[in-house]
């Protein structure tokens, strides 16, 4: 899908004299995972927060930390971080939403010779603009569609509100999908990508917002993944 970059979009990707300090950040440079840890807590149970049982990921894995809306709704402890993303990626990986917790880990497959970039600029008006692009080596084809998943995160530190483990709170999600070849002009590749603006929900602080992403084949195996990082910012 190609989408015309509007004033707004670049300026949300690119940064602009109106956008937040940081500079654009991207998963360039940054090990690929190579398995996806997902933590899934019920709103309901604050206790879960600071469950010191809580999964650590390994080195190399991705992991990730989705708030399930709960029974109690807005009265729930964790309603301000609870998202309905959470309930779509549970049916996705045909989990029902935990009562308490759960945790599901996924081995990234790899696809050889192919590349998957995520990145994203600085807060603008509420907004964080978020690409995310799959590239493949010259010659090669994979079957359609593939389903992409951008997740915007808020990275919390360890001993966050008491957290036993550093947390990448799911804060949105997009799932673009992709269905038709774009090869690139003068090359034998193919590319895959999706930018977009992506809302900022309440609460969510701007400066811990990145994004992560990984792309499925059409039978939900994950091919690849990446996470951008955010160069130190300049404090001239």
């Amino acid at each position: 899908m190609t989408w015309r970059v509007t004033g707004l979009l670049a300026a949300l990707l690119l940064g602009s004299p109106l956008a937040h300090s940081q500079s654009s950040c991207s998963s360039d440079g940054q090990p690929a995972p190579t398995a996806l840890l997902e933590r899934f807590i019920n709103a309901n149970c604050e206790s879960c927060w600071v469950d010191p049982a809580t999964p650590i990921a390994a080195p190399g894995v991705l992991a990730m930390d989705w708030i399930v809306p709960g029974s109690q709704g807005e009265d729930a402890a964790l309603a301000p971080a609870a998202n309905s993303d959470a309930l779509m990626r549970l049916t996705e990986l045909n989990h029902a939403p935990p009562k308490t917790q759960s945790s599901q880990i996924t081995t990234v497959s790899g696809l050889p010779g192919a590349t998957l970039r995520v990145a994203h600029g600085p807060a603008v008006s509420g907004y964080l603009g978020a690409s995310i692009e799959l590239t493949l080596p010259p010659g090669v084809q994979v079957a359609t569609p593939l389903q992409a998943w951008l997740v915007m995160v808020e990275t919390l530190p360890q001993a966050y509100e008491n957290s036993p483990v550093p947390r990448n709170l799911a804060r949105n999600v997009l799932q673009p999908s992709w269905k038709m070849r774009d090869p690139l002009q003068n090359t034998e590749q193919i590319n895959y990508k999706e930018l977009r603006p992506m809302n900022i929900p309440q609460g969510a602080r701007p400066e811990r917002l990145r994004v992560v992403g990984w792309v499925q084949d059409a039978v939900g195996r994950v091919l690849l993944a990446a996470e951008s990082t955010c160069p130190p910012e300049d404090k001239q």
